[in-house]
């Protein structure tokens, strides 16, 4: 009987807030395989403000070709809430919807910067692809053009360099090339809270 309570508590009652996190931010989203584009339409009916990042792929067959939007992040969209408790039932009760990324059932804010930085690379239609996750390096920050104030880890291969950009939160990162922009290094602040792994 216990665990049949424990099991349900969380359908009963909103998850504990932590401090702040009724400020208007951006939270990740999981959700069930190829319901990314359907979870996040349904959101945005509803009146949610949602962000799925999404990049063109062609493919190719021996009489045509097409090219179609992928999800760049499998299994993830992003909301923008002002007032998570008041969205939160919401929301995980949307069909494909599997929870919020977080800890302990709260979902962790996202840092506005880390979802700014990958809206302003897909908004210059810049080529980027997915990227094994990097949390350490060496990290820089581009000076000038159009990916200017964009931040990331510095990944070099013989001649070409390259951008990892990630959010941390889901532990998903992408690559862009930047071969001839200007970068200046970034001064990590020392983050102080939870460590590890944000789970669902």
């Amino acid at each position: 009987m216990s665990s049949i309570q424990q099991l349900w508590t969380p359908l009963l009652t909103a998850p504990t807030l932590m401090a702040g996190v009724e400020q208007p931010r951006w939270y990740a989203i999981h959700t069930r395989a190829r319901h990314e584009k359907s979870v996040t339409a349904h959101l945005q009916r509803t009146g949610v403000t949602t962000f799925l990042p999404l990049i063109p792929q062609t493919h190719r067959w021996s009489d045509r070709q097409k090219t179609i939007q992928c999800v760049l992040f499998d299994c993830y969209t992003f909301v923008w809430l002002e007032s998570y408790s008041q969205r939160y039932f919401h929301i995980v009760k949307t069909p494909g919807v599997v929870g919020f990324v977080g800890i302990h059932g709260v979902g962790l804010p996202i840092p506005d910067k880390e979802i700014e930085d990958v809206r302003k690379l897909l908004a210059n239609n810049i080529p980027c692809a997915p990227y094994p996750f990097l949390k350490t390096g060496c990290r820089v920050r581009i000076r000038g053009g159009c990916m200017d104030g964009l931040e990331g880890i510095l990944v070099a291969k013989n001649s070409d360099q390259s951008l990892v950009v990630s959010i941390e939160t889901i532990q998903r990162s992408l690559q862009v090339r930047i071969d001839g922009y200007d970068v200046e290094p970034v001064r990590e602040v020392r983050k102080v809270g939870i460590e590890g792994r944000a789970t669902v």
